[in-house]
Order: structure tokens, then sequence, then C-alpha cells
């Protein structure tokens, strides 16, 4: 791993992984006991070792193992390979607890993974065996939800009570803040990617789910099926569009009416303050958040409308929330 030199918090400004890739800057989460902190996705783990300053050490992305029904064993696997490649190179930083958030459905007050259509697992007890395997307390939450959490304690959301994360990349992922607290239902809260808005089919076999018309992923999908021309992702779209081309525009539109109603369907129903919005639509600046703001004024009437908010920890919001709730566990006060 190659990273820049570190500034007066002593976090490196740009990380790399192993193919030098950028990785989000990371924030220090101040000061407290140790911990390791691993954010697992689809396709890749971040991993780092926090030390009682706060600072990530060792900040890299590595690839996820292949999931189905032996997916659980081998991701604990690397997980340990990970904390002592992690242990060895800072050994005078002895962690207290482990945090580890993955996607999909995921009831964290039962520690377990209750199914993940990437990683091909259902009911995985992971919680406890990852416990079993490190010997030290874990915190196990879902992925976006630990980052709305970090986003919440550090970030764009720090100033709001009452808000709803929206991730929007490839897919859309949320998550609800109500006083303070994330509202899980079990693990089932926050699907509002999979929120029905319209008609249209969905890969997950619903129908008119935001996702499929309104992600970053949609929107490059939907403007490639109607001119034939492939695009790198939304953000030559958005470009096209304000440049003229008609459906490009046509795409994107869509895509913000989409997005438009959603949000104001949470507004009627919980009220947020704010809805932070990250993922890599988010860059997409006024084009996004300028539409929006006017597109849910003009929607609404009586109700409170919420602040638009950037979400600031961008890509590593994940693995900071999962070193806060390993913090937590730590402390007692967290998951076991």
């Amino acid at each position: 791993m190659s990273s820049a030199a570190p500034d007066a918090a002593g976090i490196p400004e740009v990380v790399t992984d192993a193919s030098g890739e950028r990785l989000a800057r990371a924030v220090t989460i101040g000061a407290g006991a140790p911990v390791l902190a691993f954010d697992v996705g689809g396709t890749d783990i971040k991993s780092a070792l926090f030390d009682a300053d706060g600072t990530a050490l060792g900040l890299r992305r590595t690839p996820t193992p292949v999931g189905g029904e032996a997916g659980p064993a081998r991701l604990i696997d690397r997980l340990a390979e990970l904390a002592e490649e992690l242990r060895s190179r800072h050994p005078d930083v002895v962690p207290e607890a482990v945090g580890l958030v993955v996607p999909g459905i995921v009831d964290a007050d039962q520690g377990i993974a209750v199914f993940s259509s990437n990683l091909g697992w259902r009911d995985a007890p992971m919680r406890d065996l990852v416990a079993a395997r490190f010997g030290l307390p874990v915190a196990f939450d879902h992925d976006v939800r630990a980052a709305s959490w970090a986003e919440h304690v550090l970030g764009g959301a720090r100033a709001y009570a009452n808000s709803v994360v929206m991730i929007i990349g490839t897919g859309i992922a949320g998550a609800l803040l109500v006083n303070g607290r994330p509202y899980t239902a079990d693990g089932y809260a926050g699907e509002i990617g999979h929120s029905p808005i319209g008609e249209w089919p969905c890969p997950c076999g619903a129908r008119g789910c935001l996702e499929a018309i309104a992600s970053a992923g949609a929107i490059a999908r939907r403007y490639s099926e109607a001119t034939g021309t492939e695009v790198q992702g939304a953000k030559e779209v958005i470009a096209r569009a304000g440049d003229g081309d008609e459906s490009a525009a046509r795409v994107w539109n869509e895509a913000l009416d989409a997005l438009a109603l959603s949000i104001a369907q949470l507004t009627a129903v919980i009220a947020p303050q704010a809805v932070v919005i990250g993922g890599g639509l988010s860059r997409a600046g006024g084009a996004l958040f300028d539409e929006l703001r006017a597109r849910l004024a003009a929607r609404l009437s009586f109700h409170r409308i919420p602040a638009l908010v950037p979400a600031e920890l961008s890509g590593n919001a994940g693995i900071l929330g999962s070193a806060l709730r390993a913090r937590e566990a730590a402390s007692g006060r967290g998951a076991r």
C-alpha cells in the first residue's frame, strides 16, 4: 500500500489500495480504545487498526473471498489474516474489540447476517463466529447503517438527530436515524432503493424499485439501452444532458423525479430534518442537490422540507462506523 504524507492528525490525505486506486481520506474517530475495523462489500474488504488516538493505521482494500455456503468461514479466515498483518505492523497497538459491517439484511441485535445476495449467505451467526475466532468483543452491523452512524457522529448528519442517509451508487442503500439512534426493524428498515414508486421491473423481483431508475448504475444502463452508446457511468450521462443530449436529459430527469418522489414520501412519513446523500452520484453537486431541492419544494406543501446535505466521509464512512461500533463493544455498551 502507498500513501501521501500524513496530515496534522496523523492520517494520510490520500490512501491507495494495492492496485494504486485512491481511497477516500479517513478522519480520526477521537480518543478511545484501540480496535480492529472491517467493512466488507460484495467485491472488497476495507480493513484498518484504529489506535488509542483514533487514527486509522494500515487502511487498505483487498478482494472479498467468494461467497456461498462456505462464504462465512472463508471470510472469517481472511479477516483473521488481515488482522494478523495489521497487528504485526503495529505491535504496540493492542485491539480491545472488533467491528464488522456487511451488506444485505442484518439483524445487528442478534448478530446474524440474515441474507446477502452479493455474498450468498443466509442466517449466518457472524458475530458469534468472529468473536470465537478473535477472542474479543465484536460489534456487528449493516454497512450503510454503520456508515450513517459515522456520518451522524463525524460527518454530514452530525447536526441532525432525525435524518435519512442515502448512498446512491451502483444501487441505492439507506439508513434511518430517529432521535439520534438508528432505526433498524430487525434489519429490514432502510431499504430505500427497493421502495416501489413505479411499475418497471427490478432485478430483485419486485416492481417499481427506486434504484432501478435512479441509481448511478441504472442511469448509465438506461442511457446505453436507449441510445446503443456505452458510457463510463452516470457522470457522463449528466454531462451529456448538460450539453443538450435529449436522451441523456430524459434519463437524468426521470432519475431526479424518482429521487424527489422518494424523498417526498420519506418527508411525509417520518419528517427527517435532513437527508444526507452520499455515494458516487452525490458528486454531481448542484446538478443533483439544486434540482432535488426545487422538485421537493414544488411537490410538497405544509411539510417540513428536509435539508439536503452531501455526505462528508465518502468511501470511508463504513469503516469509520465499524470502528465507532467496535469502540462501543469494547466499553460494554455495544454488541457482545
